[in-house]
């Protein structure tokens, strides 16, 4: 029994790992990191959703451990789909931002659907007799509460059962107790992963900083990679794309 635990505590430790490693991981952490100007700053907000995706995988982890059951398939499809959608949208924007401006960089993803957000709120308020002023444009940058919930949002849809699956045998093999320890080591997995990706990003955007044209090309590698990898999501062909980290 104790050999088997080890066994299945470590397995859980490597996926956890390169879990977050994943595609939709290094999309997010990219550009959120991208439109900070201050390094340090870049860092707390990349770890701002390191904690909310974190959040949200103790959740559906402990669920799955307290109710012994595994979560519905149908869930992480339309999920997968629903990310995949977004990432094609947002990642056109930014290329074509790209190729018609030769010298502004454009906004990042989440601003854009923020802006996009409190404009069609304005517009559905005005065509029921509601007074305001025009929402202002966004200015590109994040909030802690935005970050959070963009971190939450993965962590629904990045989560497969077959990876939550991994608790349920945890718990199998000596309770509760040692399910929440295989949670609590996946996440530690998770969270020393995406802590060294946010470090990365950062210090690669903060190099191309002062190397505007050299930004501007990361910016739209970035963004091909996010149209990219959100039409193999769109599709429900997640499962064709190389693993990771192994």
């Amino acid at each position: 029994m104790g050999s088997t635990l080890d066994l299945a505590l470590l397995s859980a430790a490597v996926l956890g790992f390169r879990h977050g490693f994943d595609y939709d991981h290094i999309a997010a952490i990219t550009d959120i990191t991208s439109v900070e100007t201050n390094r340090g700053r870049a860092m707390r907000m990349g770890l701002v959703y390191v904690l909310g995706h974190a959040t949200m995988v103790a959740i559906l982890g402990g669920t799955v451990i307290l109710f012994q059951r595994s979560l519905p398939l149908s869930l992480d499809n339309w999920a997968e789909r629903a990310v995949g959608l977004t990432l094609v949208v947002l990642g056109l924007y930014v290329l074509g931002t790209l190729l018609r401006n030769k010298t502004a960089l454009p906004k990042s993803r989440a601003s854009i659907l923020i802006g996009s957000g409190r404009w069609l709120f304005w517009k559905l308020g005005r065509a029921f007799g509601q007074t305001g002023d025009k929402p202002q444009q966004s200015t590109g940058s994040y909030s802690r509460r935005s970050v959070f919930l963009i971190g939450i949002i993965h962590g629904l849809g990045a989560e497969t059962p077959s990876q939550l699956l991994l608790f349920l045998l945890a718990a199998n093999l000596g309770g509760v107790a040692r399910g929440f320890l295989g949670l609590a080591v996946f996440l530690a997995g998770l969270l020393t992963m995406n802590t060294l990706m946010t470090a990365s990003a950062v210090g690669i955007f903060g190099m191309s900083a002062a190397k505007p044209k050299v930004l501007r090309f990361v910016i739209g590698a970035t963004a091909l990679y996010s149209v990219v990898v959100g039409s193999i999501f769109l599709f429900g062909a997640s499962g064709l794309l190389p693993q990771l980290g192994g």
